[in-house]
């Protein structure tokens, strides 16, 4: 092995190297750069970009859009961003940025420019800031004294042409956010905390902020050379277990589209955040799933987040010449179909015809959704390729299985070059709730195993023990002797530094 040494002048290099970059990425995230404009839009999802990726608390993961199940006169969205939440990471759980404005959009026309746009703001509370504690005891309700650290937002309604505000109205004001689920000792009954974080508003509109499972299932392994060279570990759903920050929106859906005529919403989430010099910049956007993470390259990523769907027609190379159906090829010769993929341009970008493409559509990276196809009472998880006219691409529920979907259109299924490729992950690990806000409930933080038999439990149970039978059982007492023998303990460190720093004074020492 050859050593690798470094001289004080490449140790420099390297530093200046690294400040350089990360001067960069700074200034790019904060949209301050002659490439990204003050104020353009971003497009995100799991970990896709350079940039957002270091921002989790602003990085859109998912959007879903479909006629509610159980209100069909109604259309939900959901939203969710911070991936990746590991359910026990505490003691500072997951929390919406209080610097960042969460927004959906709605474009009811087809222009790729919104007509509504929902903006939420979040406010942090702290009741105790001398302890360490998320809560210092059982939480029952969203308002218990013991959640020590909650947030609350407003809803704010603004209705655009052509990107000027022509109505500004807030129509929720301080609503509690469901907290993270710390553990079933903090939260006996977290489906309590979901149910009361619900908010119903005058115009038959109900809205949501909290934390939810990761309703997004596949085998993240496809970037290992798509699973592996050989197909030998799919199957493995490698966002069970995780949780998201969830805002669900249920909206009459008379209000979202342009008429009975004109059904046809598209539908994408923002983050904007507050920059050094308080300007409001958008650093993320998401509207269909996979765009970003498998369509666009890496050396466009960056700059594909710093466009508006409006422009997003720079970008169609990037679908019409895809790469990943090139990849499947060389690895496990599927013959790549054809290009240009006129067929990928029409899910991804446009709607598909006689379906949910609007009038006179300008393509852009959205969620498409024809409102005025009803729910499914049986929902199929291919969706519109298994004749399920409800499901993706039309709109996306939350039971649709995007990855086999898109897998089996990039390899031309809408050609007529008929496959059946998928990553063996058919559904969510956890169930969908029946009712809005339709997510799953966030996993535990407390859902590992009880330690048995001589471990840890024992050792706590031991020792919890042996000192009530030195106290008789009062646990005041045991509290009240702790902090006695700390603050003895610096009194003692205290006297010992006086007495040395005399000895040494003295040239004793």
């Amino acid at each position: 092995m050859t050593a690798i040494k470094w001289s004080a002048r490449g140790r420099r290099n390297l530093a200046a190297l690294v400040c350089g970059a990360l001067a960069a990425g700074g200034l790019a995230a904060s949209g301050v750069t002659t490439t990204l404009a003050p104020g353009a839009a971003h497009a995100s999802s799991h970990r896709e970009a350079p940039l957002i990726s270091g921002q989790p608390q602003l990085d859109n993961t998912d959007v879903y859009a479909f006629v509610s199940p159980d209100r069909p006169d109604t259309t939900t969205i959901v939203a969710n961003w911070l991936p990746f939440e590991e359910p026990g990471g505490g003691p500072n759980f997951y929390r919406f940025a209080k610097d960042a404005r969460y927004e959906i959009h709605v474009d009811s026309d087809g222009d790729a420019q919104g007509d509504l746009l929902y903006r939420w703001t979040f406010h942090d509370q702290v009741k105790n800031g001398d302890t360490f504690l998320y809560n210092t005891g059982p939480v029952t309700s969203v308002d218990d004294p013991d959640l020590n650290i909650t947030q609350t937002y407003d809803l704010e309604l603004l209705k655009l042409r052509k990107q000027h505000v022509i109505s500004h109205t807030k129509i929720a004001d301080h609503v509690p956010v469901a907290p993270s689920n710390v553990g079933k000792a903090s939260m006996p009954d977290y489906a309590q905390l979901r149910a009361q974080a619900v908010h119903r508003m005058e115009d038959g509109s109900s809205v949501f902020a909290g934390q939810a499972d990761d309703p997004f299932f596949l085998d993240l392994r496809v970037f290992d050379l798509l699973y592996g060279g050989d197909l030998s570990e799919v199957g493995n759903d490698t966002l069970k277990g995780y949780n998201v920050n969830s805002i669900a929106l249920q909206v009459p859906t008379e209000h979202l589209r342009e008429s009975e005529g004109q059904p046809v919403v598209g539908i994408w989430s923002t983050t904007s955040r507050k920059n050094a010099s308080g300007d409001w910049t958008q650093v993320s956007r998401l509207g269909m799933p996979l765009v970003n993470e498998v369509v666009v390259p890496v050396k466009a990523k960056d700059k594909f987040n710093a466009s508006s769907p409006w422009n997003d027609a720079e970008f169609l190379p990037f679908v019409t010449e895809p790469e990943l159906p090139k990849l499947i090829e060389s690895i496990y010769k599927i013959k790549a179909p054809a290009t240009p993929r006129d067929d990928l341009v029409s899910v991804f970008l446009t709607g598909v015809k006689d379906l949910n493409q609007p009038p006179e559509v300008k393509p852009a990276e959205a969620l498409r959704l024809n409102t005025s196809i009803p729910p499914t009472h049986d929902p199929k998880r291919l969706g519109v390729l298994d004749g399920d006219k409800a499901g993706f691409p039309n709109g996306r529920r939350l039971t649709d299985d995007v990855i086999d979907i898109s897998l089996q259109v990039v390899e031309g299924e809408l050609l007529g070059q008929k496959n059946d490729l998928g990553d063996a992950v058919d559904a969510n690990d956890l169930g969908f709730e029946k009712k809005f806000p339709y997510v799953a409930l966030p996993t535990s933080g407390s859902r590992g195993e009880v330690a048995k038999g001589n471990g840890a439990e024992s050792q706590l149970k031991g020792g919890a023990s042996e000192l009530s039978a030195l106290t008789g059982g009062d646990n005041k007492l045991v509290v009240t002797s702790l902090v006695s023998a700390g603050a003895g303990v610096v009194l003692v460190a205290l006297g010992l530094g006086w007495w040395r720093m005399r000895r040494r004074s003295r040239g004793i020492l």
